[in-house]
């Protein structure tokens, strides 16, 4: 099975494009999920034939310091071995490779990598990251899937694999738990196939025997780039000329930087120097965070203010310099009324 899977792609692949790719098989499935996940990946595993001639990579969000089970929970549910691949593991088919927590799962031509990268629509690991990888590695042999989830990581990743010519099935948003991604995908991406859960590896199976175009897909250099930067190379990084997009007025969330807007389609997302990444609503939702964040953190330097303006004129009095005391005491109700107290 492994052999037959490299002469495949050592007779599908060039440098920079892929030209005999009518020879080759669409066998590689890449599938992001999130809220909900778990339970529809479970569904689709379960269905998949034991002897499925193609390799398959799934991407959840997932918190960056957990422990996840997923593969021994999709393991019990089909009959395909699942595991979290190890960085340079070889690429075989009929085997399903998890992204482990904190790291982004890249394809590369024959073996997978395993990056802590920067960031995308904050996660690591995210979907867009692994499915472009895979299509500027793969081309025409990727079918992106797109399950259930909030807000819309994913959809940039679709239009890159259809960028290189390859498909695209997403589950139909009335039958997600939460439909946010793949109305995302929908109304972004053109999509070959909208299923519910049940029916994914029925509509997986017949877009793996849809036969690839004949004629030359060429690699997206914007594409090649957006690998590098999410794999976190200083190669790219320095070199700012390389970087997609034009520079915007806004700032990085992460780390403060300018942020370049970049558009797929009428889908504009913004991608930081060092390779932090997110649409347009994932970064109101990290703006929404941050401002959360920052009025909680004024409200306990107020309490602290208080407190020890307090504890202070308590300690003057009690040493008997009254003027000191009157001072604090005086400079804590005011204080006191900006937090509510």
């Amino acid at each position: 099975m492994l052999a037959r899977f490299e002469k495949a792609e050592s007779t599908a692949l060039g440098q920079s494009s892929w030209l005999d790719v009518v020879m080759a098989e669409r066998n590689i499935i890449v599938v992001g999920a999130s809220a909900g996940g778990v339970e529809a990946l479970r569904q689709i595993v379960h269905s998949l034939p034991a002897q499925l001639d193609a390799a398959v990579f799934v991407t959840i969000h997932f918190p960056s310091h957990g422990t996840s089970m997923l593969p021994r929970i999709l393991g019990r549910a089909g009959q395909l071995p699942v595991v979290h691949p190890s960085d340079g593991e070889r690429i075989v088919t009929g085997r399903i490779y998890v992204a482990p927590p904190d790291f982004h799962l890249l394809v590369d031509r024959k073996r997978i990598r395993l990056v802590r990268g920067p960031r995308e629509n904050g996660h690591r690991p995210a979907i867009d990251p692994m499915f472009r990888s895979a299509s500027v590695a793969f081309g025409p042999r990727v079918i992106g899937v797109v399950l259930t989830g909030n807000l819309d990581d994913g959809t940039s990743g679709l239009a890159a694999i259809k960028r290189h010519g390859g498909l695209a099935l997403v589950q139909d948003p009335e039958d997600a738990l939460f439909p946010s991604m793949p109305q995302s995908a929908i109304e972004h991406v053109p999509v070959d196939r909208v299923a519910p859960i049940h029916a994914i590896w029925p509509a997986l199976d017949v877009l793996m025997k849809t036969p690839i175009e004949k004629r030359e897909h060429t690699i997206m250099s914007d594409d090649v780039t957006e690998n590098e930067l999410a794999a976190g190379q200083l190669s790219a990084i320095e070199q700012p000329e390389r970087h997609p997009g034009r520079v915007s007025a806004f700032s990085c969330p992460d780390c403060g930087g300018v942020l370049s807007e970049l558009s797929d389609g009428d889908f504009v997302r913004f991608r930081c120097r060092v390779g932090h990444a997110g649409t347009g609503e994932g970064r109101v939702a990290k703006q929404s965070d941050i401002l959360d964040d920052a009025l909680w953190t004024a409200l306990r330097s107020l309490e602290e203010s208080v407190s020890l303006a307090r504890q202070l004129a308590e300690r003057y009095k009690d040493r008997g310099n009254q003027r000191l005391a009157v001072g604090d005491s005086e400079e804590s109700p005011e204080a006191s009324r900006a937090t509510g107290d």
